[in-house]
This record gives C-alpha cells, sequence and structure tokens, in this order.
C-alpha cells in the first residue's frame, strides 16, 4: 500500500448517491451532481516555483489547476487563487507578477477568477481552485477504460527533469523556454477534442508521472496496458537532462512505488525509463480511445494541443499491470 493509500484509508467513505466522484479512484476532480443534468466538478492544486520567472510560474500553475478540470471532460466555471507568500517580500511586486500570470491563463480560458486564500509563509507557493460544470451522463473519468482502447497522450513529457535542472542551473534557455511553453498550454483543444471522439477514459499527466498516471487508471478500470517507451513524445533537452542526473526525488519516488506493477523490456534503458515516471507539472491528457474512434481523435486534436502521440493499449490483464517495450 502506498504512503497516499494508507492516509486516505482514514477518510471516512462517501455514501452520498449524488457524490459521482470522489477520492475513491484516484480521479482528477471532485464531481457533485445538483440536478439531472448537471454536475459540478472541483479540484485544488498548487505547488512550490518551478521555474525562476515569477511569471511564467503563474501561468504554469493555473494551467495546471484547469487541467483537472478539462481531464473530466468538463467546461471550467471560475477560478480561485491559493497564495502563500512570505510577507516581507509583497512590496517587491513578485506575488503580484504571478497572479497576473495565473489571471491571463483563466481569461484565456474564458473564466473570472473571483478571489482566493493566501497565507504569510517563508516559502513561496500558487495555485488554484477551479470549479467546472459536466451533464453527469457526458463525464469522462479515470476508471471506464476497456481492453482494446488506445492511449493517446496530447503533451510530451520530462517537465521534472528540466524543473530540477532549472533549481540546478543546469538547463539551456532554449529547453526552459520549451518546457514553459508546453506547461502553460491549457489542454481544452484535447478535451474538447477527447469529448467529440467519445473517449472511454482520460486523467491528466502531473506528479505521478506517465507511469503512475497510467497505473490509476488500470486500477480503476480493472485493465492491464501495454506501453511502446519509443512512442511517448519527450520534450526537448529532457533525455540528455535526466541522463545527466538531474532528476527529482518525486520521480525516484514514483519508479520505486510502481516496481512491482511495471515490467520493462531488456530493450529500455535506464533514461527512458525515469523519463516514464518523471513527476510532471501540467501535463497532458492521456485518453484512452476505442481503436474504431482514434482517427477522429486525432483529426479533433490536430492544432490544438503540442501532440497526439498513439503511445499504446489498454488489454485484459492484473489491474494495474503496464507492460513497457
Amino acid at each position: 500500500m502506498s504512503e497516499l493509500a494508507q492516509v486516505l484509508r482514514h477518510v471516512a467513505p462517501v455514501d452520498d448517491p449524488n457524490a459521482l466522484v470522489g477520492y475513491s479512484t484516484g480521479d482528477d476532480a471532485a464531481v457533485y451532481r445538483i440536478s439531472a443534468d448537471r454536475a459540478m466538478v472541483v479540484t485544488a492544486d498548487f505547488f512550490t516555483p518551478i521555474v525562476d520567472d515569477p511569471y511564467d510560474f503563474g501561468r504554469i500553475a493555473a494551467a495546471n489547476a484547469l487541467s483537472d478540470i478539462y481531464a473530466m471532460g468538463a467546461r471550467p466555471l471560475f477560478v480561485l487563487n491559493l497564495v502563500a507568500f512570505p510577507r516581507k517580500l509583497l512590496g517587491e511586486g513578485i506575488l503580484e507578477t504571478i497572479l497576473r500570470g495565473g489571471s491571463e491563463v483563466a481569461r484565456e480560458a474564458g473564466v473570472p477568477t473571483l478571489g482566493g486564500h493566501s497565507i504569510d509563509d517563508p516559502e513561496p507557493k500558487y495555485g488554484m481552485v477551479a470549479v467546472g460544470e459536466v451533464h453527469p451522463d457526458r463525464m469522462v473519468t479515470n476508471a471506464a477504460a476497456q481492453p482494446g482502447n488506445v492511449l493517446v497522450l496530447t503533451k510530451p513529457i520530462g517537465s521534472g527533469v528540466i524543473a530540477t535542472a532549472i533549481k540546478e542551473g543546469k538547463a539551456p534557455s532554449e529547453v526552459v523556454a520549451n518546457a514553459v511553453a508546453v506547461m502553460a498550454t491549457l489542454n481544452r483543444g484535447a478535451a474538447e477534442a477527447m469529448v467529440k471522439a467519445g473517449a472511454h477514459a482520460a486523467t491528466d499527466i502531473t506528479g505521478f508521472g506517465l507511469l503512475g498516471h497510467l497505473h490509476r487508471m488500470l486500477v480503476a478500470s480493472g485493465v492491464a496496458a501495454h506501453l511502446r517507451a519509443e512512442a511517448v513524445p519527450l520534450l526537448d533537452g529532457a533525455r540528455e537532462l535526466a541522463a545527466a542526473g538531474h532528476v527529482p526525488g518525486g520521480t525516484k519516488r514514483n519508479l520505486a512505488d510502481l516496481a512491482e506493477h511495471v515490467d520493462f523490456a531488456e530493450t529500455v534503458d535506464a533514461t527512458a525509463r525515469t523519463l516514464l515516471g518523471d513527476a510532471q507539472t501540467s501535463g497532458g491528457l492521456l485518453i484512452a480511445v476505442p481503436g474504431d474512434r482514434v482517427a477522429t481523435l486525432l483529426r479533433e486534436i490536430d492544432g490544438k494541443a503540442p501532440c497526439a502521440a498513439v503511445i499504446g493499449s489498454v488489454l485484459a490483464g492484473r489491474p494495474g499491470h503496464i507492460q513497457v517495450e
């Protein structure tokens, strides 16, 4: 049992029939039905700076928070800021710049920022509560993947490695610029495409990495998967930085936690394994779609997301098991 699972087992079970999605499946957001054709989708996410520029940090944090709404196939309605910041630095203009970045991404998503909460904290943190809406019969969860589904990823991975290299002063400027552009990109277009294509399941790729979030989807759905390592897109420079040892602690923990659930072929080298488990920030959507709808999904995504890569398939088998070749 993972550390998170040990903590959550002490949370009282939910028996409200209107609570459509809670913590039990490890899904991206909570969903609560308020009428026959309306359900609220609510999530919260915040973290410490992963890039040096405060404006970019705000943009990335906002896109990351909104991603959970999009992963459920929902439409965001509004956001609230979550801020932890040292009071002694309030006059430096840093927090204003962070909030400006977050606000601009919220406006890009078409939603207002209606307030929030702040605390005095020596270590800056920023994120959002995001509230959305979906028809109860049309939400997309991580618990409905089926054997025969094809797995499609909509952003390249490697942001954890790049963020670590930034902290260590080893990330080339062009690598940072590309990673920031990808992380600050909303998953709105990918979400709209997956809904139109009739996806069975989806999740967004964040702290548990590609393998971790895929594993959670497979467990929730009662299925297994096959993944093609060479088909997984990488952020520019991520492989080189990972090979040089710029690997975050979260990535190492992800791989350790998944050791009994993932079988790597000998052809998958250590660097590729690291990147597949790399803890992401504001990653793309991982979508499980029926094989006969893949072409529709790829056509709908074209030009609306950083990529649309077919990286594997869902299989009947031990729930949560992943074979990587």
